[in-house]
Protein backbone atom coordinates (compact mmCIF):
# COMPACT_ATOMS: atom_id res chain seq x y z
CA UNK A 1 0.00 0.00 0.00
CA UNK A 2 2.73 2.56 0.66
CA UNK A 3 4.61 1.49 -2.15
CA UNK A 4 1.32 2.41 -4.42
CA UNK A 5 1.74 5.68 -2.75
CA UNK A 6 4.82 6.47 -4.05
CA UNK A 7 4.58 5.05 -7.64
CA UNK A 8 1.07 7.29 -8.35
CA UNK A 9 2.56 10.44 -7.57
CA UNK A 10 5.74 9.78 -9.58
CA UNK A 11 3.80 8.28 -12.83
CA UNK A 12 1.58 11.37 -12.86
CA UNK A 13 4.56 14.01 -13.08
CA UNK A 14 5.88 11.38 -16.33
CA UNK A 15 2.18 11.90 -17.91
CA UNK A 16 1.73 15.29 -17.49
CA UNK A 17 5.49 16.64 -18.52
CA UNK A 18 4.84 13.76 -21.49
CA UNK A 19 1.56 16.05 -22.58
CA UNK A 20 3.42 19.51 -22.57
CA UNK A 21 6.29 18.23 -24.13
CA UNK A 22 4.81 19.45 -27.55
CA UNK A 23 4.62 22.89 -25.89
CA UNK A 24 8.32 23.36 -25.61
CA UNK A 25 7.93 25.16 -22.81
CA UNK A 26 11.11 23.66 -21.42
CA UNK A 27 13.21 24.26 -24.53
CA UNK A 28 14.11 28.21 -24.54
CA UNK A 29 13.38 30.17 -28.25
CA UNK A 30 16.56 31.46 -28.79
CA UNK A 31 15.71 32.31 -32.39
CA UNK A 32 13.44 35.18 -30.99
CA UNK A 33 16.80 37.24 -30.20
CA UNK A 34 18.00 37.22 -33.92
CA UNK A 35 18.13 40.42 -35.36
CA UNK A 36 17.27 39.02 -38.66
CA UNK A 37 14.49 38.03 -37.82
CA UNK A 38 13.11 40.83 -35.84
CA UNK A 39 13.31 42.62 -39.25
CA UNK A 40 12.17 40.16 -40.89
CA UNK A 41 8.95 40.06 -38.59
CA UNK A 42 8.39 43.87 -38.49
CA UNK A 43 9.60 44.63 -41.95
CA UNK A 44 6.30 46.77 -43.36
CA UNK A 45 4.26 45.43 -45.87
CA UNK A 46 4.07 47.63 -49.23
CA UNK A 47 1.56 47.72 -52.13
CA UNK A 48 3.24 46.58 -55.23
CA UNK A 49 1.10 46.78 -58.58
CA UNK A 50 2.16 43.62 -61.00
CA UNK A 51 3.60 45.23 -63.36
CA UNK A 52 5.13 48.23 -62.03
CA UNK A 53 8.53 49.00 -61.18
CA UNK A 54 8.89 50.67 -58.13
CA UNK A 55 12.35 52.25 -58.99
CA UNK A 56 10.69 53.62 -62.08
CA UNK A 57 7.80 55.66 -59.81
CA UNK A 58 8.47 58.91 -59.79
CA UNK A 59 7.92 60.79 -56.03
CA UNK A 60 5.00 62.80 -55.42
CA UNK A 61 7.39 66.67 -54.87
CA UNK A 62 6.84 67.98 -51.37
CA UNK A 63 3.97 70.82 -51.20
CA UNK A 64 5.42 73.96 -49.41
CA UNK A 65 3.64 74.68 -46.40
CA UNK A 66 1.39 77.97 -45.84
CA UNK A 67 2.75 80.11 -43.41
CA UNK A 68 -1.33 81.45 -42.98
CA UNK A 69 -4.36 79.75 -43.40
CA UNK A 70 -6.94 82.32 -44.55
CA UNK A 71 -9.44 79.67 -46.11
CA UNK A 72 -12.49 81.38 -44.86
CA UNK A 73 -11.35 84.86 -44.58
CA UNK A 74 -14.30 86.39 -42.06
CA UNK A 75 -14.53 88.59 -39.18
CA UNK A 76 -13.69 85.30 -37.09
CA UNK A 77 -10.56 84.38 -38.62
CA UNK A 78 -11.75 81.05 -38.90
CA UNK A 79 -10.11 78.20 -41.03
CA UNK A 80 -10.75 75.33 -42.96
CA UNK A 81 -13.41 73.07 -41.33
CA UNK A 82 -15.32 75.34 -39.03
CA UNK A 83 -18.24 77.31 -40.06
CA UNK A 84 -17.87 80.48 -41.80
CA UNK A 85 -20.82 82.39 -40.39
CA UNK A 86 -21.74 83.34 -36.75
CA UNK A 87 -24.54 81.23 -35.44
CA UNK A 88 -25.55 84.17 -33.68
CA UNK A 89 -25.93 85.92 -36.58
CA UNK A 90 -28.20 83.39 -37.90
CA UNK A 91 -30.19 83.50 -34.94
CA UNK A 92 -30.72 86.79 -34.45
CA UNK A 93 -31.91 87.56 -38.19
CA UNK A 94 -33.66 84.41 -38.86
CA UNK A 95 -37.57 84.28 -39.33
CA UNK A 96 -39.18 85.94 -37.47
CA UNK A 97 -43.26 86.03 -36.52
CA UNK A 98 -44.21 89.27 -35.64
CA UNK A 99 -48.12 89.98 -35.11
CA UNK A 100 -49.44 89.36 -38.48
CA UNK A 101 -46.39 89.34 -40.47
CA UNK A 102 -43.43 86.98 -40.74
CA UNK A 103 -40.51 88.60 -41.57
CA UNK A 104 -38.58 86.79 -43.81
CA UNK A 105 -34.81 85.68 -42.77
CA UNK A 106 -32.17 87.72 -43.84
CA UNK A 107 -28.90 86.06 -45.60
CA UNK A 108 -26.44 87.83 -42.96
CA UNK A 109 -23.52 86.24 -44.99
CA UNK A 110 -24.44 88.40 -47.64
CA UNK A 111 -24.32 91.45 -45.23
CA UNK A 112 -21.06 93.72 -44.23
CA UNK A 113 -20.19 92.35 -40.90
CA UNK A 114 -19.80 95.09 -39.20
CA UNK A 115 -23.36 96.42 -40.26
CA UNK A 116 -24.43 93.36 -38.41
CA UNK A 117 -25.95 94.36 -34.55
CA UNK A 118 -23.56 93.99 -31.82
CA UNK A 119 -22.75 95.34 -28.82
CA UNK A 120 -19.53 97.62 -28.36
CA UNK A 121 -17.60 99.89 -26.55
CA UNK A 122 -18.72 103.53 -27.17
CA UNK A 123 -17.51 106.81 -25.09
CA UNK A 124 -19.82 109.48 -25.42
CA UNK A 125 -21.80 112.52 -22.99
CA UNK A 126 -25.29 111.50 -24.01
CA UNK A 127 -26.87 109.82 -21.73
CA UNK A 128 -28.25 106.34 -21.71
CA UNK A 129 -31.26 105.56 -23.77
CA UNK A 130 -30.35 108.33 -26.09
CA UNK A 131 -29.67 107.49 -30.39
CA UNK A 132 -26.89 109.29 -31.83
CA UNK A 133 -26.84 108.16 -35.99
CA UNK A 134 -23.01 108.55 -37.52
CA UNK A 135 -24.17 109.24 -40.91
CA UNK A 136 -20.89 109.06 -42.16
CA UNK A 137 -19.81 105.95 -41.12
CA UNK A 138 -23.89 104.46 -41.56
CA UNK A 139 -24.50 103.22 -37.99
CA UNK A 140 -26.71 103.56 -35.38
CA UNK A 141 -25.85 103.53 -32.02
CA UNK A 142 -27.88 103.18 -29.33
CA UNK A 143 -26.09 104.66 -25.77
CA UNK A 144 -26.12 102.03 -22.86
CA UNK A 145 -24.72 102.57 -19.48
CA UNK A 146 -20.95 101.76 -18.54
CA UNK A 147 -19.42 102.77 -22.09
CA UNK A 148 -21.33 100.43 -23.86
CA UNK A 149 -23.69 100.70 -27.17
CA UNK A 150 -25.78 98.31 -28.96
CA UNK A 151 -24.86 99.33 -32.68
CA UNK A 152 -26.30 98.85 -35.79
CA UNK A 153 -25.56 99.13 -39.62
CA UNK A 154 -28.27 101.55 -41.43
CA UNK A 155 -28.85 103.01 -44.73
CA UNK A 156 -29.16 106.35 -45.18
CA UNK A 157 -30.71 109.76 -47.41
CA UNK A 158 -28.79 110.61 -50.64
CA UNK A 159 -27.05 113.62 -50.74
CA UNK A 160 -29.35 116.37 -50.41
CA UNK A 161 -32.12 114.83 -49.18
CA UNK A 162 -30.64 114.12 -45.52
CA UNK A 163 -31.33 115.68 -42.26
CA UNK A 164 -29.38 116.59 -39.18
CA UNK A 165 -29.63 117.83 -35.72
CA UNK A 166 -30.83 116.32 -32.54
CA UNK A 167 -34.47 115.96 -32.19
CA UNK A 168 -36.71 113.34 -30.12
CA UNK A 169 -38.35 110.80 -31.04
CA UNK A 170 -41.86 111.92 -30.44
CA UNK A 171 -43.94 108.67 -30.99
CA UNK A 172 -43.51 105.12 -32.30
CA UNK A 173 -45.43 102.64 -34.15
CA UNK A 174 -45.44 98.93 -35.29
CA UNK A 175 -46.32 98.45 -38.89
CA UNK A 176 -47.03 101.33 -39.64
CA UNK A 177 -49.10 102.87 -42.88
CA UNK A 178 -46.57 104.14 -45.80
CA UNK A 179 -47.86 107.87 -46.57
CA UNK A 180 -45.53 109.51 -49.11
CA UNK A 181 -44.74 113.69 -48.18
CA UNK A 182 -46.24 115.88 -50.98
CA UNK A 183 -42.55 116.73 -51.96
CA UNK A 184 -41.77 113.32 -52.57
CA UNK A 185 -45.05 112.90 -54.45
CA UNK A 186 -44.16 115.74 -56.65
CA UNK A 187 -40.65 114.32 -57.71
CA UNK A 188 -42.21 110.66 -57.87
CA UNK A 189 -45.01 110.61 -59.42
CA UNK A 190 -45.19 106.57 -59.36
CA UNK A 191 -46.11 107.16 -55.55
CA UNK A 192 -49.02 109.36 -55.99
CA UNK A 193 -51.79 106.11 -55.40
CA UNK A 194 -50.21 105.67 -51.68
CA UNK A 195 -50.23 109.62 -50.98
CA UNK A 196 -52.26 111.27 -48.04
CA UNK A 197 -55.59 111.63 -50.27
CA UNK A 198 -55.55 108.11 -51.26
CA UNK A 199 -55.01 106.28 -47.61
CA UNK A 200 -50.86 105.49 -47.99
CA UNK A 201 -50.15 102.26 -48.28
CA UNK A 202 -51.24 99.71 -46.06
CA UNK A 203 -48.98 97.77 -43.78
CA UNK A 204 -47.37 94.76 -44.91
CA UNK A 205 -43.67 93.08 -45.94
CA UNK A 206 -43.73 95.12 -49.03
CA UNK A 207 -43.94 98.70 -46.77
CA UNK A 208 -41.15 100.63 -47.41
CA UNK A 209 -41.29 101.62 -43.31
CA UNK A 210 -41.25 98.02 -42.32
CA UNK A 211 -41.97 96.10 -39.24
CA UNK A 212 -41.27 99.64 -36.97
CA UNK A 213 -41.34 103.49 -37.35
CA UNK A 214 -40.07 106.23 -35.01
CA UNK A 215 -40.69 109.65 -35.78
CA UNK A 216 -38.53 112.40 -35.14
CA UNK A 217 -39.76 115.50 -34.49
CA UNK A 218 -37.18 118.90 -33.40
CA UNK A 219 -38.78 121.62 -31.33
CA UNK A 220 -42.10 120.23 -31.86
CA UNK A 221 -42.53 120.02 -35.36
CA UNK A 222 -42.32 116.84 -37.46
CA UNK A 223 -39.19 116.95 -39.16
CA UNK A 224 -40.61 113.81 -41.56
CA UNK A 225 -37.98 112.21 -41.19
CA UNK A 226 -37.94 108.66 -39.51
CA UNK A 227 -36.41 105.42 -38.32
CA UNK A 228 -37.77 102.33 -40.16
CA UNK A 229 -37.50 99.21 -40.98
CA UNK A 230 -36.83 98.63 -44.25
CA UNK A 231 -37.50 94.90 -46.74
CA UNK A 232 -34.48 96.15 -49.02
CA UNK A 233 -31.78 95.18 -46.57
CA UNK A 234 -28.91 95.06 -49.45
CA UNK A 235 -29.07 98.86 -49.00
CA UNK A 236 -28.21 98.78 -45.77
CA UNK A 237 -24.76 100.83 -45.73
CA UNK A 238 -25.52 102.54 -48.78
CA UNK A 239 -27.53 105.97 -49.26
CA UNK A 240 -29.91 105.55 -51.75
CA UNK A 241 -33.23 106.85 -49.70
CA UNK A 242 -35.54 110.35 -49.30
CA UNK A 243 -33.59 110.97 -45.91
CA UNK A 244 -34.75 108.48 -43.48
CA UNK A 245 -32.83 106.03 -41.89
CA UNK A 246 -33.40 102.26 -42.85
CA UNK A 247 -32.20 99.68 -40.55
CA UNK A 248 -33.02 95.96 -41.20
CA UNK A 249 -36.42 94.56 -39.99
CA UNK A 250 -35.25 92.45 -37.47
CA UNK A 251 -33.00 95.38 -36.31
CA UNK A 252 -36.00 98.07 -36.01
CA UNK A 253 -37.48 95.17 -33.86
CA UNK A 254 -34.72 95.42 -31.65
CA UNK A 255 -34.16 99.58 -31.28
CA UNK A 256 -38.04 99.32 -30.80
CA UNK A 257 -38.34 97.50 -27.76
CA UNK A 258 -35.17 98.99 -26.58
CA UNK A 259 -36.54 102.84 -27.08
CA UNK A 260 -37.73 104.62 -24.03
CA UNK A 261 -40.79 107.23 -24.75
CA UNK A 262 -39.79 110.81 -25.80
CA UNK A 263 -35.65 109.50 -26.41
CA UNK A 264 -33.10 111.83 -27.47
CA UNK A 265 -31.86 111.05 -31.35
CA UNK A 266 -29.02 113.05 -32.76
CA UNK A 267 -27.71 112.79 -36.27
CA UNK A 268 -24.54 113.85 -37.28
Amino acid sequence: MNFLRRVFPIAGLVMIAASLSGCNILIPDVAADSPARFVQETSPVFYQPPGVDPRRVRPIPDQPVPQTRELYKTQFHQTYGLPVTNPVHAAMYGELRDEDFTLPSIPVSRVQPQFLRQEVDYQTTERPGTVVVDTKARFLYFVEAGGKAMRYGVGLGRDGYAWSGRGVVQWKQKWPRWTPPAEMVSRQPDVRAFSAENGGMNPGLQNPLGARAMYIFKDGQDTLYRIHGTPDWQSIGKATSSGCVRMLNQDVVDLYDRLPAKAEIVVM
